[in-house]
């Protein structure tokens, strides 16, 4: 069942997606090369600390971080380790979220560390683009498969592949509500979006083929191939005249 926001909702919703969006600004002037992950994971516990927030992803179906923090060709759920550390040309995707007074926020990026590849620019770049055409395909009366077809149709005119075995997802009082949000699919297709859903829209993007598997830890998401992906994430609400990014600082 598609469980449909009241305003009052939506903007605590907002609220905490704006703690959310602000740590992603904060954290960016801390990716840089010669940085483990877990430095960034310590950043994040300090935040969520300072601010009185819970981190979402800590204790979520045993998941050990507050971070993700996953490393070219890791997708998604990386997890932050003293040992992993950045490397000049590395990508890394960072996803975050945080509980307050009750409701889920969460968003992810992918960062440059230094000097990347002409190939991964262009893949940050057409992963960032497919978010914004998938948000531009969120309208009341539009189909849910609007939103996968834009992703979709934005990644593989640029020679990438999108995901399949990983999507996005309703968000509110839970982290993970219905309806699922595939990053691909059919225009026209889905159920209709309504004036109060509210999606957490996320591209994931792989430089080669899009199958994918979980390594033994149980939790990181590897492209099968090898090569690289990347992943950016907002969450959106469906409003009466339009959306609205609720993940923004």
């Amino acid at each position: 069942m598609i469980i449909i926001k009241s305003p009052p909702e939506i903007e605590a919703m907002r609220r905490a997606g704006a703690i959310v969006g602000q740590f992603f600004e904060e954290i960016n002037k801390h990716v840089r090369s010669g940085v483990a992950t877990l430095h960034l994971e310590e950043i994040a516990e300090e935040y969520v600390a300072k601010l009185g927030v819970r981190g979402a992803f800590k204790g979520y179906h045993g998941y050990p971080a507050n971070l993700c923090t996953s490393i070219n060709e890791e997708v998604v759920h990386g997890i932050p380790s003293g040992t992993r550390v950045l490397r000049e040309g590395d990508i890394v995707s960072i996803d975050f979220g945080v509980v307050l007074d009750g409701f889920y926020g969460d968003a992810a990026r992918t960062y440059a560390v230094g000097k990347i590849s002409p190939e991964s620019e262009k893949l940050l770049a057409t992963t960032e683009r497919a978010l914004e055409k998938a948000i531009g395909a969120s309208l009341p009366g539009n189909r849910l498969g609007d939103i996968s077809w834009a992703v979709q149709m934005e990644a593989e005119s640029e020679g990438f592949s999108v995901v399949r075995d990983f999507v996005g997802h309703g968000i509110g009082k839970t982290l993970h509500e219905e309806p699922q949000v595939p990053n691909f699919g059919s225009a026209g297709t889905g159920p209709k979006l309504m004036p109060g859903m509210v999606l957490a829209i996320e591209p994931m993007v792989n430089e080669g083929g899009y199958p994918v598997e979980v390594l033994s830890d149980g939790w990181t998401v590897v492209t099968r191939d090898r090569k690289r992906s990347a992943h950016f994430e907002h969450v959106v609400a469906i409003t009466p005249d339009g959306n609205r990014i609720l993940s923004l600082p």
